[in-house]
């Protein structure tokens, strides 16, 4: 039987792949074009882009996240193109702080809206998985806010050998494509962070409030790892999380994960992008049981809400005695953005048996207290105290939904590392804390 795609009549797409050139053809000289997170970005496709940047006179290219560094980020083509980020990486921190590229400040879940009030017909060029038998290609690692577009705006594409196939809500038919060009490329991997004791001491305390049951988002990093391992004896857990890693695997595997007990997407492991290693991009390949969803659908605070005893976990740098959690600024300079974090912790919030825990560890790695009376100038209120409900760091949990002013800082100075507490005492009773 051939395996050939039947096109339907009409279709605008060619008939097989281009060079990665031919997507000029497709790109206005002044407009904006549209890139996914992380490995569903097109390198050769945005290096046709930088190759020829005097064919433009003002293009904008809208990315959260980036991997790879690039000559228009430091401004080495002025206007003609202009990197616009919406959460900040190692690669692109120190273009802004240069003043060489945008920073939009989001809520992941309200991409899609964001990008359609602010772009002027966009163009999407995404990396994606080889071409199926029904002529079908999938975003791979990526859905994020790009596969909202499906249908509502021109997609170039980068077919990449070694993107996995994936399943969810980001797959287009080779109808629906201008064209595409071909690589065989592998994806930037993330090793697991190992938590130390600090870490595990943290997962701890979550990981026993937990219930069996329970729907779980949950982050990247040492601690979230650590809590990850920790559920290893849990039951019937479900993942609907923004971002799916390597210790999600392991609790697949174990029969940790089953996902029966989900109101969303019942039995599916549902994120909206993927980053790991080369171990997670093998377990997504043409596996069924995992699904990437837009953003706009698995981050929305209000569909979140649907979901009885739904755990958000999300990592933060300071918190204040308030409760207010500054997530994406150190010392007043910006190091990231929101992310998803507010869309998680709101859904959480009105969830029936919802937890909502931000965790972080007493102190840095130079022993200052990142438990603070107040935040520092030009630091970031990433999720407000009305919405926070238990800050977690190694000495313990204080739970502050309900609680009042007195009863929050008291609560916050008991989980502040020892060494800390007299000083966080006498500013809360200089505040009127206490």
């Amino acid at each position: 039987m051939s395996t050939r795609p039947r096109l339907a009549n009409g279709a605008g797409s060619p008939n097989g792949p281009v060079p990665a050139e031919r997507v000029l053809e497709h790109l206005p000289a002044h407009g904006d074009v549209i890139v996914p997170i992380a490995n569903g970005e097109p390198v050769a496709l945005l290096d046709a882009i930088e190759a020829n940047a005097e064919a433009f006179t003002s293009l904008r290219i809208h990315q959260m996240h980036a991997l790879h560094d690039r000559r228009y980020m430091h401004g080495a083509f002025g206007d003609r193109v202009r990197h616009v980020s919406y959460f900040l990486s190692s690669v692109t921190r120190p273009c802004f702080e240069a003043g060489s590229i945008d920073l939009v400040p989001n809520n992941f879940s309200e991409m899609r809206q964001l990008l359609c009030a602010n772009t002027r017909r966009p163009v999407v060029l995404a990396a994606a998985s080889p071409m199926d038998r029904h002529g079908y290609f999938s975003l791979g690692v990526s859905a994020d806010y790009v596969s909202s577009f499906i249908g509502r705006a021109p997609f170039f594409l980068e077919v990449n050998r070694q993107m996995p196939r994936t399943f969810g809500r980001n797959q287009l038919h080779v109808s629906q494509v201008a064209g595409w060009t071909e690589v065989d490329r592998p994806l930037v991997e993330i090793t697991p962070a190992v938590g130390d004791d600090v870490d595990r001491r943290i997962a701890e305390l979550v990981a026993d409030r937990i219930a069996n049951g329970a729907t779980l988002q949950i982050g990247i990093g040492a601690t979230p790892n650590a809590i990850l391992d920790r559920l290893s004896g849990h039951r019937d857990l479900g993942i609907h999380t923004e971002l799916l890693s390597d210790g999600v695997i392991d609790l697949i595997e174990l029969g940790v994960v089953t996902g029966v007990r989900k109101q969303l997407n019942r039995t599916k492991t549902v994120g909206t992008f993927a980053l790991g290693t080369q171990r997670l991009y093998e377990f997504l390949d043409d596996n069924p049981a995992l699904e990437l969803w837009p953003v706009s659908y698995v981050n929305d605070p209000r569909r979140i809400a649907t979901e009885p005893n739904f755990v958000s976990i999300n990592s933060t740098l300071t918190v204040d005695l308030l409760g207010q959690c500054a997530s994406e600024t150190v010392n007043g300079q910006y190091y990231s953005s929101s992310g998803g974090q507010a869309d998680f912790a709101r859904g959480a919030m009105y969830s029936p048996g919802g937890q909502g825990f931000v965790v972080l560890r007493s102190v840095t790695g130079s022993h200052i207290s990142k438990i603070a009376p107040t935040l520092a100038p030009g630091d970031v209120v990433t999720t407000i105290k009305n919405t926070v409900d238990k800050i977690v760091t190694e000495w313990g949990v204080a739970e502050l939904r309900g609680k009042s002013i007195r009863q929050r800082a008291q609560a916050l100075i008991g989980i502040a590392h020892p060494d800390h507490r007299p000083e966080l005492s006498r500013a809360a009773e200089r505040l009127g804390y206490t």
